[in-house]
């Protein structure tokens, strides 16, 4: 399923996503009940239908997809002839665009704008609350952004060195008592290269390649695109 490889974002080589993974999580209903399960905790399909607003048999059938592929496992020691539990696999999701470049970009895409409306979805439910948080915790939410000029190597290690702080900070534990004092906080980081000065390149390297076509300089089966291969993520 995983592949047993190294990440820069995770010291858990069994978190990484392929293709497999992607395709099984770009539904947006998937997303959120993988994310349910890891923030807080095993649970059943009715129990996770109600904070949906879904019917339980159509969560039913996304849990096993997402058990299908991984993501999510049954609980024996909560489960039971009536009711079956469910908890996530993993504690996160690693994936990176250097490994994406490797997997069917149609498939990466669909991913992403799963995990993106997952992003807004989180934003969207603390600033619904944000008259009613304590005064402390209204003073702590950001959302900030800044424009800088990187090259491609710069924003891969302003990505990892981001990452890093992050993991400096406790880590949600489901099964254990939240220290005193403590909330959940999600931390979104997003590295998002600027799609009007990125294409200008992108332009340059596809008419190159036409034009070395045309002078007969390659060779028709020396160049391989979009190959995908069959693995799993989170």
């Amino acid at each position: 399923m995983t592949e047993n490889r190294g990440w820069k974002h995770s010291d858990d080589p069994d978190t990484a996503i392929t293709a497999r993974g992607m395709r099984a999580m770009a539904h947006p209903v998937r997303m959120q009940l993988v994310g349910l399960l890891r923030k807080h905790g095993p649970s059943t399909a009715t129990k996770l239908a109600a904070r949906l607003g879904l019917n339980s048999g159509a969560t039913s059938y996304h849990l096993r997809q997402l058990a299908a592929a991984g993501f999510v496992e049954e609980d024996p020691e909560r489960g039971n002839a009536r009711e079956r539990w469910w908890r996530s696999a993993h504690l996160l999701t690693v994936w990176t665009g250097d490994d994406m470049a490797d997997e069917d970009t149609d498939t990466a895409v669909g991913f992403l704008r799963s995990v993106l409306a997952a992003h807004t979805l989180t934003g969207r439910r603390t600033l619904d609350a944000f008259e009613t948080m304590p005064r402390e915790w209204r003073r702590v939410t950001d959302l900030s952004d800044m424009v800088l000029q990187l090259t491609p190597a710069e924003a891969e290690r302003l990505a990892g060195e981001l990452s890093e702080v992050v993991r400096r900070y406790r880590r949600i534990d489901v099964d254990g008592p939240a220290p005193e004092g403590t909330e959940q906080v999600s931390v979104i980081v997003h590295v998002l290269p600027d799609p009007s000065t990125t294409s200008t390149e992108a332009e340059a390297t596809r008419t190159e390649g036409e034009t070395t076509c045309a002078e007969g300089e390659t060779t028709e089966g020396e160049t391989t695109e979009g190959e995908t291969t069959e693995g799993e993520t989170r």
